[in-house]
């Protein structure tokens, strides 16, 4: 089944354009299934829903919890629909057949005051500190994901015209427009603090020899930065991307807006940060409405 496979994920990158952790990631989740259908003595043809069932249910008994089983179960799904059009399956076993449920949780949104704390944290006096308080302040403006950061060259940012050239999900391009705050600390980094770094590539935030930043080094000083403004909750840098779609909402931001700004394909996957402003709407109404207290008459 292993050409079966490579030829997937060729297709997956090549045509579909997925990124390549995607990639990776659903090549780790076939091969785990390619060795169950090894020991099951199974070959694609003869693949049945109760196969896939049994597989699903060796992954839980290994510890895989609701979110990871769903997703290799969509990996499955997709992989057996490409069979299909190829010639090589007579047809899907798990079209019908239900992912397992999954609570999904609100994100963590940072209020305004803790945005600001966090910014105020990083020494701006030597090359670290300014480079993270320009990196902190692009997280918060532009909503960017993490990998989007890090992969930021220097063509991608028009101080002129206040754009962000973001590489997103999939290779795909979408313009973000910047405040004036943030194109000043990203031009004032790129042309003053920047070059004390040594680059040796066009990556925007170097590290201490010149190079790109890891995803693992961007999270680590998300972490401190937390702790030293006190926030005590778990943060990550897709907080301030949580925290930058959820302020501009309640803003007045409309969500097809707010969608195209973080690169949604599906305005789906957006609509979680309605649910946010309406926890809050609810909470507000409980403290302030003349009816909330149950000890008033």
């Amino acid at each position: 089944m292993f050409d079966e496979i490579d030829t997937y994920l060729e297709h997956l990158t090549v045509i579909r354009g997925l990124a390549e952790n995607t990639v990776r990631a659903y090549a780790s989740d076939l091969r785990f299934f390619s060795d169950f259908l090894n020991e099951y003595h199974g070959t694609p043809t003869e693949l049945t829903e109760d196969i896939v069932l049994l597989h699903l249910g060796q992954l839980r008994r290994k510890g895989l919890n609701n979110a990871s089983l769903a997703r290799v179960l969509s990996c499955l799904r997709g992989f057996f629909e490409f069979l299909v059009q190829e010639g090589r399956l007579p047809a899907n076993p798990v079209t019908l057949l239900d992912g397992p449920k999954l609570v999904r949780g609100l994100p963590v949104v940072l209020s305004r005051e803790e945005i600001l704390a966090m910014l105020a944290v990083p020494d701006t006096t030597d090359r670290l500190g300014f480079r993270d308080r320009a990196m902190l302040e692009l997280l918060y403006a532009a909503g960017l994901r993490v990998s989007e950061l890090i992969s930021l060259t220097m063509a991608d940012f028009d101080a002129q015209a206040g754009l962000l050239r973001v590489l997103g999900k999939g290779s795909k391009e979408r313009l973000v427009p910047l405040h004036d705050t943030a194109v000043s600390w990203l031009l004032d980094y790129q042309r003053h603090w920047r070059p004390l770094f040594g680059p040796k590539v066009e990556i925007v935030f170097l590290n201490r020899s010149g190079l790109g930043l890891s995803r693992q080094g961007v999270w680590k000083l998300i972490g401190r930065y937390a702790r030293a403004a006190g926030i005590i909750r778990p943060i990550s840098p897709h907080t301030l991307r949580h925290s930058f779609a959820t302020h501009l909402l309640e803003g007045g931001a409309d969500l097809r807006t707010v969608q195209i700004l973080l690169g949604h394909a599906d305005v789906m996957a957006t609509e979680i940060y309605t649910h946010v402003q309406s926890d809050k709407m609810l909470a507000m109404h409980r403290q302030y409405h003349p009816r909330s207290t149950p000890d008033r008459p």
